[in-house]
């Protein structure tokens, strides 16, 4: 059975060497392997010689070593700051996996603690901004752990000390382009001069967050599921809640469905618009929100720039699987059914056809043709779940209408071979904005 292993992100200052010194010598004597993790960001000249640092104090200290070099740099938009953090976390993340760790420790401390709720609250953060940064956390199928979070800088720097540890010293935190740095040069020199304890309570304002974001996540995991209907937000349901608790609902769901951060002027945008509208669209980054029927609900947003100027196309669909049609921002996909399905041989021979109005389908057996727009309507079917081309057959007659399906007077016989066709569509269309 092979020793259990334990994982220390090091970058090589003071905080990341003298928690991989500690971590190595106590580890040692359970019969715990370290790994040192260390992130090459490529953004200093010296990088290239903190690399060969930690490497040499890992095998010094009877460390594992693993290293990573970021590529490529921030979004449009992005700070260096936050790119690199991202960055760095996806990194260790992949590291630790890789080295067979479960746990991953940080360096932080009480004074990072309080320097990050201080930022946070400069920005204008909520009580999770406020929380700055819990003791662990999991995710990412890793624990993620701060065993120095509770000690003082000092402690740290005594620990250093006393065991004639070298480091390096990163220039970029003197760096006045970040906030963090300009928080420490500037602000903190003069914030302790007039409140000596202004690092112990500081970190104490961000337990005290902590608590109180514990509490409001016990009531969103309260309210949250009874108003969720298939991954929308039912919004009739959500209107009964008082304020707070719908813009604390809101800004959960949102976190949970969005796949980029949640900005808070989205929040309150919604908040407040959600309540007098029935349908309405707001695109938030590259997905879009969109309220119908009472549901609120989320869909990638691209824009169909491989449309093309076609209004039919001639094709036939024999296999399984999906069949791009680029002129019309999409694919149809075939699939093998025993009922309910289109004949084989119909398919051979099909046109799409761009939608030009007054067009009927039969949706049961013993149904009657209605025209799309009523159809749609009877099935509930958004507007963006509405484009897409219509199939005919060579003999002119409607087959199949994306998001209600194939009609029910040219369903093949049971027994014969069959497929069932389905819409898929690149794009929702257009950037969406409220209606």
């Amino acid at each position: 059975m092979s020793a259990p292993r334990v994982a220390v992100a090091a970058s090589g200052g003071c905080d990341s060497t003298a928690l991989l010194h500690c971590t190595a010598r106590q580890a040692s004597a359970l019969g715990i392997e370290v790994v040192a993790l260390h992130v090459h960001h490529g953004l200093m000249a010296q990088a290239d010689d903190w690399l060969a640092r930690v490497r040499a104090q890992s095998r010094r200290w009877g460390a594992g070593f693993e290293c990573r070099r970021l590529q490529g740099g921030p979004l449009s938009g992005e700070s260096i700051e936050a790119w690199a953090r991202r960055e760095r976390y996806a990194a260790l993340a992949q590291m630790a996996a890789e080295a067979g760790c479960g746990l991953v420790l940080l360096a932080h401390h009480r004074r990072d603690q309080a320097e990050t709720w201080l930022l946070q609250a400069l920005r204008g953060g909520g009580v999770m901004g406020l929380s700055a940064m819990p003791r662990s956390a999991a995710r990412q199928g890793l624990v993620w752990a701060r065993p120095w979070l509770n000690l003082p800088r000092s402690g740290i720097e005594a620990y250093v000390r006393r065991h004639r540890l070298s480091w390096v010293d990163d220039s970029s935190n003197a760096d006045a382009r970040f906030a963090r740095s300009r928080l420490r040069s500037a602000v903190w020199p003069a914030l302790v001069a007039a409140f000596p304890d202004a690092e112990l309570s500081l970190a104490h304002a961000a337990g005290h967050a902590q608590e109180a974001a514990a509490v409001l996540a016990e009531v969103v995991a309260q309210d949250l599921p009874a108003l969720q209907r298939g991954g929308a937000l039912a919004v009739a349901a959500w209107r009964e809640l008082s304020a707070h608790r719908r813009r604390l609902v809101l800004r959960a769901w949102l976190a949970s469905t969005l796949t980029e951060p949640v900005p808070e002027a989205l929040v309150r945008r919604l908040a407040v618009e959600l309540l007098p509208v029935r349908t309405a669209r707001w695109q938030a980054g590259a997905q879009v929100l969109h309220l119908y029927r009472g549901l609120l609900g989320v869909q990638a947003l691209s824009r169909p720039a491989a449309m093309g100027p076609a209004t039919s196309v001639r094709l036939t669909l024999s296999t399984a699987g999906p069949h791009a049609l680029p002129d019309f921002g999409g694919a149809l996909r075939l699939q093998p059914v025993l009922q309910g399905g289109a004949p084989a041989a119909v398919l051979r021979d099909l046109q799409a056809r761009r939608r030009t109005g007054g067009e009927q389908i039969q949706l049961t057996e013993r149904g009657r043709p209605r025209s799309l727009k009523k159809q749609y309507q009877s099935r509930a079917l958004p507007e963006y779940k509405r484009d897409g081309p219509l199939l005919y057959t060579a003999g002119g007659d409607l087959l199949f209408v994306p998001g209600l399906g194939i009609d029910a007077r040219l369903h093949a016989v049971p027994g014969a071979v069959q497929w069932a066709i389905a819409w898929e569509p690149d794009s929702i269309g257009p950037p969406a904005t409220a209606d």
